[in-house]
């Protein structure tokens, strides 16, 4: 019998997060540090939506790109939040959550050959959508030094003659980086200069601590023309399950990126989309209560981390931590691993976002203090074992 799978799909490893959590749950007694999911409800006011709307009936197919009082909504969204400026019927889509919207872009924008390239740490889902894509991924190895913010010089020494598209994955997600605006200009000219496009997953956009408030590329003169927003509701709307983002860009983009959607997909989920609606109208208060709780928790992070003794940069974005256990003299997935196994605490070794992850740990503070005060003293005590003996 013949080998009925792809060579393609059976060349690709599985996420490496899954791997503990597995083992978690199976574990009695043991505990998360690793989802990167809110530990918010949904604000009532969008499930009450989501309610309302299976009650009157709405549970038919919306159009391809979306359910068009949404894409409204997104637009005046994205304009008074970011000062982007996108038409609701000809440059905006409604995917279903950011992930779909990485693989339909990609799929549409790359032929086989074409380089993209991947800063990393970052989400484990970029890599394997480009070889999906079939194009050859090229990774970008982000530096502790640089606070893992992708630096020109970095850029230019990895743009080739084959180089279309650039990820650009801020804030980011393992580290908590951030690209300010300074940060962000100098990389632009490189941008345009070498005729590169630009996929800028904001998903976790609203997610940002500090004086630096997140500015999105496409801000920039001469980049909305080459630039694909993702940006979603599961993280700042605490929305995971509804399984629901949207993609902005160029029109002869976003209108071939409907037409993959189209015979993939066909529409994300009504009472979805007419959820999120209430949830962009109405829920500043609800995400910026979410943020300030994310911002204590943050600052509780990184001193306990400075009083173990552990380096780690301060994150300013997303909701994780990422700090180094070098020093220990085990990689990543050991550390990991015997964490789990003699302290019941999973976290997610850096390696899963990256070879350059090596030597860290990501860790979720999407946790009430309570849960992260348990797990850190786990790792407190599993530490001091180390340095014992």
């Amino acid at each position: 019998m013949r080998n009925p799978l792809s060579n393609k799909i059976m060349g690709i490893q599985p996420s490496g997060i899954r791997k503990f959590f597995d083992i978690v749950s199976e574990m009695p007694d043991a505990i998360s540090l690793g989802v990167g999911e809110p530990d918010f409800d949904t604000p009532w006011n969008v499930r009450e939506e989501g309610i309302y709307a299976l009650e009157k009936g709405r549970t038919f197919y919306t159009s391809n790109a979306g359910l068009k009082e949404l894409r409204i909504e997104i637009c005046s969204y994205l304009k008074r939040k970011y000062n982007l400026l996108y038409d609701p019927i000809n440059e905006t889509m409604v995917t279903v959550g950011g992930s779909e919207a990485i693989d339909v872009a990609l799929r549409c924008m790359v032929d086989p050959g074409d380089e993209v390239l991947i800063p990393q740490p970052s989400y484990v889902s970029y890599l394997p959508c480009a070889v999906m894509a079939d194009a050859k991924p090229v990774i970008i190895n982000l530096k502790a030094e640089n606070d893992f913010k992708l630096t020109p010089e970095e850029l230019e020494e990895n743009i080739t003659n084959k180089t279309k598209i650039l990820v650009l994955p801020f804030p980011n997600n393992p580290t908590g980086a951030i690209m300010n605006r300074d940060e962000l200009a100098k990389l632009v000219p490189l941008i345009i200069k070498h005729d590169l496009f630009v996929i800028s997953d904001e998903i976790y956009s609203e997610l940002t601590y500090g004086k630096e408030r997140h500015v999105s590329i496409a801000e920039f003169p001469g980049m909305k023309e080459r630039t694909i927003v993702i940006n979603g509701f599961s993280k700042a709307f605490a929305m995971t399950g509804w399984r629901l983002g949207y993609a902005c860009g160029p029109t002869p983009i976003i209108n071939q990126m409907i037409k993959l959607h189209q015979f993939a997909i066909m529409c994300a989920p009504t009472n979805s989309q007419f959820a999120a609606v209430e949830a962009l109208k109405n829920c500043d208060e609800d995400v910026d209560k979410m943020v300030e709780a994310y911002d204590q928790r943050r600052r509780y992070l990184v001193n306990a981390f400075k009083e173990m003794g552990l380096e780690c940069f301060e994150p300013f974005g997303a909701f994780y931590i990422f700090p180094s256990i070098k020093k220990f003299g085990m990689t990543s997935d050991e550390f990991a691993t015997k964490l789990l196994m003699k302290k019941k605490l999973a976290v997610v070794p850096g390696t899963a976002f990256g070879d350059c992850g090596e030597g860290f740990l990501r860790i979720s503070y999407a946790y009430s203090i309570d849960n992260l005060k348990e797990g850190l003293g786990r790792i407190k005590e599993f530490i001091s074992e180390l340095e014992s003996k």
